[in-house]
């Protein structure tokens, strides 16, 4: 933690520099001195000390200043440090005010001028103020801060991404916390832009989007390079399995996600079937690890940058990034996995960020400590999510579509949800209307075999309710099926020809697409296995198939 600050204001050159002084020979061990010559340098001073969540230890201050007295400029200074120790410098005169101060603003103490000497009359009286406020104020948070409210969409978005990077970060929510509050009109000036993220250096961002965020907490951007061996877009576990078996094996190998590693895969609160973890591991923890493997064997990861296009050229690729940035490279995986289908009905577009969530959102679970939620969905992320919301939420409510569980989900998650008391599974059952102003309120649900509906109170919904795979870039170049996913190697052929457009002498290989040198692997291949285990394992065999193919160009 930083030193805690003694903030000293006085108008009086000659005083200030004395205060200074004598402050600094007793103190500067253990605190650091911030001295102002007025009370409104003394303000903009305590402000930029609160942006950056500098501990305020103690304001000495005179009281009889122009423009703001020492009573007017505490009143202000303990709005954003209400347990900082107040101390008044005054004269004879003054010590009817500095009385009538005890009373209205809490002061705790105040000092005659001349304090000398200071060992007698100045540093008793500060030692122990400043041990009593060691012994009652907890230590302040001195990382990064996201302060907005858990019905901004775009607090969410920020607060997902930071997590779902491994960023740590502390949450405001300026409904519940009066200081925080505070905090944000300082800086925003009404404009209200949330979030509003606050950085240990001082530096503010309001309402940033993804990528200024990810600049600014350190995360890459930027590719080193203008040409590569090989690009994975995608960073959940097939293209994190290609970066690790591709830099391994010696190729240049760039591994490029629009928002964090992990993918889906990241989000889970636990896999407890992935082959070596019999206690199993979560999502975050699993995509860490590989991303620190990949970096460690020599993959570069681009974060917060989404490829819009990718197109042969001669022997090489050309992939497009959505700054206008291009970048070559002799091979591609396209391993971009899928996304939560949308659900088209009535006030769930309006109101998603909003106690509406796609996925896990596991950084929100903790706001619905207590309350009721819902699942949607039957397959085993929406069973993970249910066990890891059931450890906060006062009841989990699954709903299904179709008359169980057991066609899409694991036995193992099957038989957990089962044996836990506040998680309620309903079939056939749909959500036909989310209710609600500026927060989900309620729930109208339709019975799918009796048409019977019903209004059901909901603090959160968070959906799983199938995929969509992410190919757009590759729209026009690479043949997708009807629904968007790639087909590969024996899936390619037709009556047994080769596709259309295949020029070489031997076929696709197996998870190569009908361009040769671009290959698919995960979840966005057409009849893919949707486990972690079989995404790593399709992301390395794209490796060796990279391999051959680059011995043929």
């Amino acid at each position: 933690m930083a030193k805690p600050i003694i903030v000293t204001v006085d108008d009086e050159p000659q005083v200030l520099s004395a205060v200074n002084r004598d402050l600094r020979q007793h103190f500067r061990g253990d605190y650091r001195i911030v001295r102002a010559n007025s009370g409104k340098a003394g303000l903009e001073a305590v402000q930029e000390l609160k942006q950056r969540n500098t501990p305020v230890a103690l304001f000495l201050v005179d009281q009889r200043m122009p423009q703001m007295t020492g009573t007017e400029f505490l009143t202000e200074a303990r709005k954003l440090y209400p347990d900082a120790k107040k101390v008044l410098l005054t004269a004879y005169a003054d010590t009817e005010a500095a009385i009538d101060s005890i009373n209205s603003i809490g002061l705790d103490h105040y000092l005659m001028k001349p304090w000398d000497p200071p060992e007698q009359n100045l540093y008793p009286v500060l030692d122990d103020l400043l041990d009593d406020w060691h012994a009652t104020v907890p230590v302040p948070y001195d990382g990064i801060r996201v302060a907005g409210t858990l019905w901004s969409p775009s607090t969410h978005d920020a607060k997902d991404f930071l997590s779902r990077n491994r960023v740590p970060f502390q949450w405001l929510d300026i409904e519940q916390d009066a200081e925080a509050r505070e905090l944000v009109e300082q800086v925003s000036e009404g404009e209200h832009l949330l979030p509003v993220v606050f950085f240990p250096d001082g530096a503010v961002l309001m309402q940033p989007d993804i990528r200024t965020l990810a600049d600014k907490v350190g995360l890459q951007t930027h590719a080193t390079q203008p040409f590569y061996d090989l690009i994975i877009i995608g960073a959940g576990p097939a293209g994190l399995g290609a970066a690790v078996y591709g830099a391994s094996e010696g190729l240049r190998s760039l591994l490029i996600d629009k928002e964090a590693t992990g993918g889906q895969a990241g989000t889970s609160s636990r896999i407890e079937n992935y082959l070596g973890f019999p206690q199993g591991i979560s999502g975050a923890l699993l995509a860490q690890r590989a991303t620190d493997q990949a970096r460690r064997l020599g993959a570069e990861i681009l974060l917060a940058q989404e490829v819009v296009k990718v197109q042969p050229e001669a022997s090489n690729h050309i992939v497009t990034l959505s700054d206008g940035s291009e970048l070559g490279c002799r091979a591609v995986v396209i391993a971009t996995g899928v996304s939560v289908r949308r659900l088209q009905a009535p006030g769930v577009e309006r109101l998603t960020g909003a106690g509406i969530y796609y996925g896990a959102a596991l950084t929100e679970a903790a706001n619905y400590r207590d309350q009721e939620v819902y699942v949607i969905g039957g397959a085993n992320s929406a069973g993970q999510g249910a066990m890891f919301f059931s450890r906060y939420a006062g009841k989990v409510t699954m709903l299904v579509r179709g008359t169980g569980l057991e066609r899409t989900m694991s036995a193992y998650l099957i038989d957990q949800i089962g044996g836990t008391p506040n998680i309620e599974v309903i079939t056939r059952t749909e959500v036909a209307e989310a209710h609600g102003e500026n927060q989900l309120e309620a729930l109208t649900l339709t019975n799918n075999e009796t048409g019977e509906r019903r209004q059901v109170p909901a603090a959160a919904m968070f959906l799983f309710i199938g995929a969509v795979p992410h190919t757009d870039m590759v729209a026009g170049v690479v043949e997708r099926n009807s629904a968007g996913f790639i087909p590969t190697g024996p899936d390619l052929a037709k009556e047994g020809r080769r596709p259309k457009g295949w020029t070489l002498r031997r076929d696709p290989y197996m998870v190569e697409t009908n361009v040769p040198g671009i290959f698919a692997a995960g979840d966005v291949r057409q009849g893919a296995v949707r486990r972690v285990a079989s995404a790593v394992g399709q992301g390395a065999i794209a490796v060796s198939f990279v391999h051959q193919y680059l011995k043929t160009v």
